[in-house]
């Protein structure tokens, strides 16, 4: 039976391809609406479309996979619908109505959570169980590698080829991936429900009430709600940092793309984090990198309100070594607690709330970074920072913790 499972290393290609080209569609996006419609507005809008929409389709997307034999080929359709709802977007970009590509745009994103959770969610599936520490990690260091590829691709493709070409790049390299997800191996023997109760109702519940039973599921599960609650608030102040770098690259050193090309440097020391933890998968909890990564997220971004050139460039850095190990953790808690038969559900909702986190964080960084970003960097180290008594303060529910008279 072993050798019908997909080799670790096919997964890792085919998530790396898939988030590349992810990570590289967001700013090809962002090039392909300044060149074509001139509007940065229109540009930045375009972005925000194919984003904001993965907090429905992400809980959506789980259940779907979740209650498919071959979650595997549910997910490669997902990935090429994605690139083709690119391609689509472009091709209407700029020659018939806003709305119109708008609105592609947001059917397209429902399923960018595919490329995220929904992918993850099948790694058990690829490794023998004493392996899956390792996978995780490794898994993990996809995001990094695509965060740092993806965006040097679009700017090289656009700058050699043309900002369109950029988006059209983004779409083969998601597609490329569809074949790697279309071999994973189908979920083995019946499911494992009950034949009464709580679990078969769910299964035998319409798609909307599949959905709820994947939300209670993180809400009820203590180590979940704790995973989700932190990332999210971590995400918030990312999104945060990635707004105010520009703007403090422009007055540390006069020039915006400083700030900028530091995001790179983040996900650099990101991605040599995780390379340690794949090495060494039992260093440290997960349960303990959840709550003390936070820590030394809002340390580094209170540095980085100095403004000053080399603490920006240490701080980012720093951003990088609490992200990288997080993520992994977040993952590696997921694996652990999430209910089998709704394991790609859990995934692709805490997508969708990260991502969530991320756009609410870069949205109120915007109007106070305009006025004073080193401000706004001290409120994302306070958000930061919030995520340790929050993490602390979950129970299952999702409400305060109590203390217990019994076990």
């Amino acid at each position: 039976m072993a050798d019908r499972h997909p080799s670790s290393r096919s997964y890792l290609v085919g998530a790396l391809l898939a988030r590349t080209g992810d990570e590289m569609a967001g700013p090809a996006l962002l090039l392909a609406g300044l060149a074509l419609t001139g509007s940065a507005t229109g540009a930045s809008s375009l972005l925000a479309a194919v984003t904001v929409s993965a907090a429905i389709g992400g809980p959506v997307l789980g259940a779907l996979l979740d209650r498919s034999p071959r979650p595997g080929r549910l997910l490669a359709g997902a990935l090429v619908l994605y690139a083709t709802g690119l391609a689509v977007a472009l091709v209407t970009l700029g020659r018939g109505p806003v709305a119109v590509t708008l609105l592609v745009s947001v059917v397209t994103g429902l399923l960018g959570p595919a490329l995220s959770g929904g992918w993850t969610a099948q790694l058990p599936r690829t490794v023998p169980a004493g392996r899956l520490p390792r996978a995780n990690a490794l898994d993990a260091m996809t995001f990094g590698a695509a965060g740092l590829a993806g965006p040097a691709l679009a700017g090289g493709a656009a700058e050699a080829l043309g900002a369109p070409t950029a988006v059209v790049v983004s779409a083969v390299l998601i597609t490329a991936a569809a074949p790697a997800a279309w071999r994973l191996s189908p979920v083995s023997g019946p499911a494992p429900a009950p034949a009464s109760g709580p679990t078969a109702k769910s299964r035998a519940a319409p798609l909307t009430g599949f959905v709820a039973s994947g939300l209670r599921a993180i809400a009820g599960s203590r180590p979940l709600a704790r995973a989700t609650l932190t990332s999210v608030l971590s995400c918030a102040a990312q999104g945060m940092m990635t707004v105010c770098l520009p703007l403090l690259g422009e007055r540390a050193v006069g020039g915006a793309g400083f700030g900028a090309a530091l995001l790179s440097c983040a996900a650099l020391s990101a991605l040599l984090a995780n390379a340690v933890l794949a090495r060494h998968p039992h260093a440290v909890a997960p349960d303990t990198v959840l709550w003390a990564a936070p820590l030394l997220q809002a340390a580094a971004l209170a540095l980085a309100a100095t403004g000053e050139p080399v603490a920006l460039v240490v701080a980012v850095a720093v951003v990088g070594l609490a992200e990288g190990p997080q993520l992994t953790a977040l993952f590696a808690v997921r694996h652990r607690e999430a209910p089998e038969r709704l394991r790609a559900q859990v995934f692709t909702t805490g997508a969708s709330l990260k991502i969530t986190g991320f756009a609410v964080g870069a949205a109120v960084a915007g109007p106070l970074a305009d006025r004073f970003p080193h401000g706004a960097l001290l409120v994302a180290a306070g958000i930061a920072a919030l995520a340790v008594p929050a993490c602390f303060a979950v129970r299952p529910g999702g409400g305060p913790a109590r203390p217990t008279t019994h076990a």
